[in-house]
């Protein structure tokens, strides 16, 4: 059976691989998304790669610059999982991936997002420590502290991520086997599945509530006590200073919260597939362009380094 075939109606013979439909079959707009998303995936690795190396100097030895490299890892490693086989598939007629590659893709997806929801949640601890607990604040946010949050993040990732793996790859998978996405996730799949999915269905929407709100609720407690120590700031322009250093984290709180919710949170809705497919692009792409963006630009310090950096590249 070629890559592109699909099986007979009421053919179940087990699937052995998969096929990604991607966006178009317009040879034109393939080409055309094709330079789009390349475009978008080196200004995303330009990007965070500029923020690692700036983080890295001396002066910004402060947990939360130590987040900023972390962040700037997992953005980089969320679009290499899902673009470079994009953009094969946006020049190549085989669009298949195999079975062992759908899983693997999966779980770097869901391991990747999910650290990311606990990391942001560990820099609003950052942010509340830092502005309700200043003299204290070098004491409790030592070197052991920073550290061991990011690999809580890392570990609470995994056991989502396997957890929500196994899951998925529990189903029988029938034909057809056209994935309508353009990168193996949780929705697309298990509208493959031909077994009744409702109870997973139920599963998978219980673990996206625990895993998604349960690092936005401490985010939300985190604010509420930054908000309440900044309101005690007898100054306009004290207040504004003090909660400007919290803009940019809540910039990407939003832009990331608010898509993967979206996605997750109706994983089986074929009315909704479209829609998804965008959500999708905006969290596994467009996020990780942006984050480089916010974090320099709401930064003055960071801002200020990056011009001296291309001043420097400027005499070369």
């Amino acid at each position: 059976m070629k890559p592109t075939d699909e099986p007979e109606p009421g053919n179940h013979t087990l699937l052995t691989g998969f096929v990604l439909s991607g966006f178009s079959k317009d040879p034109e707009l393939q080409h055309l998304l094709f330079f789009t998303f390349c475009l978008i995936y080196t200004i995303t690795i330009i990007g965070n790669l500029l923020i690692f190396m700036i983080t890295v100097h001396p002066s910004f030895c402060v947990p939360m610059y130590f987040f900023l490299r972390v962040l700037s890892i997992l953005d980089v490693s969320t679009a290499s999982i899902v673009v470079p086989k994009m953009l094969v598939n946006f020049l190549s007629e085989d669009r298949s991936i195999s079975y062992m590659g759908c899983a693997t893709q999966l779980y770097s997806v869901i391991f990747l997002g999910a650290t990311e929801w606990y990391l942001l949640a560990a820099m609003a601890y950052d942010r509340y420590m830092a502005i309700c607990n200043p003299l204290r604040y070098a004491v409790i946010m030592n070197n052991r502290v920073f550290v061991s949050l990011v690999l809580l993040s890392c570990c609470s990732g995994n056991v989502v991520s396997v957890v929500q793996t196994a899951w998925v790859f529990s189903l029988s998978f029938c034909g057809p086997r056209k994935v309508n996405y353009f990168f193996c996730d949780i929705p697309p799949l298990i509208m493959l599945s031909c077994t009744d999915t409702s109870s997973y269905e139920k599963q998978i929407i219980t673990a996206t509530v625990l895993v998604i709100f349960t690092p936005f609720c401490l985010i939300l407690v985190s604010y509420a006590c930054i908000i309440s120590s900044v309101l005690k700031i007898s100054s306009a322009e004290g207040r504004h200073k003090t909660f400007s250093t919290c803009s940019s984290h809540l910039t990407v709180v939003t832009l990331y919260y608010a898509s993967g919710t979206l996605i997750y949170l109706q994983p089986k809705s074929s009315n909704s597939q479209d829609t998804k497919k965008v959500l999708a692009v905006i969290y596994t792409t467009i996020i990780p362009t942006l984050n480089p963006l916010i974090y320099s630009l709401r930064n003055k310090e960071v801002k200020g380094v990056l011009i001296k950096i291309i001043a420097e590249l400027r005499k070369i």
